[in-house]
């Protein structure tokens, strides 16, 4: 059995098994959408991890010690799962498979990032709640898969569980591993306006850099407005950027801008307009308003994620 599957062999009715951005990255790449190469490492592997290690007693009794009103116990339940699944030995063959697949990528870094299987379904949305990291290397990969996987465990993902009463139901989390875009610019797309509610306007957020300080709510971006109909610009709005995440040789830093650097307009008129055109084909194909993330690198628009509005 193949616990991992490329990109193009994915749609979107393989949430179970991929997660719910692993499946709208593989849609995305059969639909011709410009999605950086990758592949998912399946919840399958999750699965099968916690059961040949015997993990999955180990955290079901954890979990059971957790009163969410005490969030003590969430923290320790959170702090003794992780740390048990960070020192457990993933079996070979699944190692191997994930280094196999990471070579054939082409690509020094990588970002590997979770995708629960209950996520962004229109009721739970797991957005937010597991972890993403950048820039990731081939010696590295493993030890950031396991991290993602533990990340089902984090205090607010634990504390989500049973606000949602999934406690009792199984979630599993698989794994995207994908090319690194080196954003030079990034941000997010709602294909309606997410305030008004008016689905004849869609509204960018752009910023600096990689799109985790924008996604992670550390810089104000700008805001674009846009008309579905004939992509008119309705409203710019620039904001004053104060560092931008890029890569060093040191890893991720926050590069400090300059006053004069950091309240540039991010994205010019006509690279708004491709990003709206962009974006209402995702729309289009979804046949549903989306929440869309997206990076520019060397003169190209890259998807990196699509999910449903919830909100609306």
């Amino acid at each position: 059995m193949s616990y991992t599957k490329n990109f193009k062999d994915l749609s979107k009715n393989d949430v179970a098994v991929a997660g719910g951005k692993g499946a709208s990255l593989g849609e995305m790449t059969k639909a011709g959408l410009q999605v950086p190469p990758g592949f998912v490492v399946l919840a399958a592997a999750f699965d099968r991890f916690l059961k040949e290690t015997a993990l999955d007693v180990e955290i079901e009794a954890r979990l059971k010690e957790v009163n969410k009103k005490d969030l003590n116990t969430v923290d320790r339940a959170s702090n003794e799962i992780r740390a048990i699944i960070a020192k457990t030995k993933m079996p070979a063959d699944l190692q191997k498979e994930i280094l196999t697949d990471f070579k054939k990528l082409k690509s020094k870094f990588v970002a590997v990032r979770s995708s629960a299987t209950s996520e962004d379904s229109k009721t739970a949305s797991w957005a937010g709640e597991l972890e993403t990291y950048l820039n990731v290397t081939e010696k590295d990969v493993i030890k950031h898969v396991l991290k993602c996987w533990s990340s089902l465990f984090t205090p607010r993902a634990i504390f989500y569980r049973f606000e949602k009463k999934l406690h009792k139901t199984k979630v599993s989390v698989a794994v995207v591993v994908q090319k690194m875009v080196q954003s030079e610019i990034s941000g997010i797309a709602f294909t309606v306006h997410p305030v008004t509610k008016d689905y004849n306007q869609m509204v960018l957020e752009a910023g600096f850099g990689l799109g985790e300080a924008i996604v992670g709510g550390m810089v104000t971006p700008d805001t674009y407005i846009v008309h579905k109909d004939d992509f008119s610009i309705l409203d710019i709005n620039v904001s004053q950027q104060a560092f931008a995440i890029v890569k060093t040789p040191k890893g991720n830093l926050n590069k400090k801008l300059s006053a004069s650097q950091g309240g540039k307009q991010k994205l010019a008129g006509r690279q708004i307009v491709e990003l709206a055109e962009i974006c209402k084909r995702i729309e289009n194909h979804y046949n549903h308003p989306q929440d869309i993330e997206w990076a520019f690198e060397k003169g190209r628009f890259y998807i990196t994620q699509s999910r449903p509005i919830t909100t609306l």
